[in-house]
């Protein structure tokens, strides 16, 4: 099993992408629905960000910065074949958001990929992430993180992609 430290060693992480359509069982099948990353952005992370759950900050095109709970990976309760980055934000925006910019910053680890006996269990753990993501991005050490300078607009770092920041 992967160490906290050992997933932690990656963090914070910034990217930023177009949400793209997903495997649509978010909000269908979950009742928790997901803004998901494309494939570039997926295959262009770096070894020290392993699956996982994983809190941070995200922000979509030029609104406000929310919190966010993350799942990387192939989800194997479903069976994934090819691995995702999905992203669910703490806020109800009642509406989807494909096409999108998202911006966001991987600030702290949950817990590793899991399989799942049943629906019902998956559930209440992505629930409880989502608690422990709330709780977590509370802290004083998380918080800085939400007015970094990569969420504000027209920053030299608008330009992160997958972690880069050498520009």
């Amino acid at each position: 099993m992967l160490g906290r430290n050992v997933a932690m060693k990656g963090l914070p992480y910034f990217t930023v992408g177009k949400v793209v359509k997903g495997f649509g069982r978010g909000s269908k099948d979950l009742g928790i629905p997901t803004a998901n990353f494309p494939d570039e952005v997926v295959n262009g992370l770096p070894e020290e960000i392993h699956t996982g759950v994983y809190y941070g900050w995200a922000k979509l095109d030029n609104g406000p910065v929310h919190k966010m709970v993350m799942s990387i990976g192939w989800n194997p309760y479903f069976r994934n074949v090819k691995k995702s980055m999905e992203t669910h934000i703490l806020n109800d925006f009642g509406t989807d958001f494909y096409g999108s910019q998202l911006k966001v910053c991987l600030t702290g680890y949950i817990r590793p990929e899991m399989d799942f006996r049943t629906l019902d269990d998956l559930i209440s753990t992505i629930k409880h992430d989502i608690d422990t993501a709330d709780r977590q991005l509370e802290t004083a050490a998380m918080k800085i993180f939400k007015d970094h300078s990569f969420f504000q607009p027209e920053s030299k770092e608008d330009k992160i992609v997958n972690g880069d920041t050498s520009h």
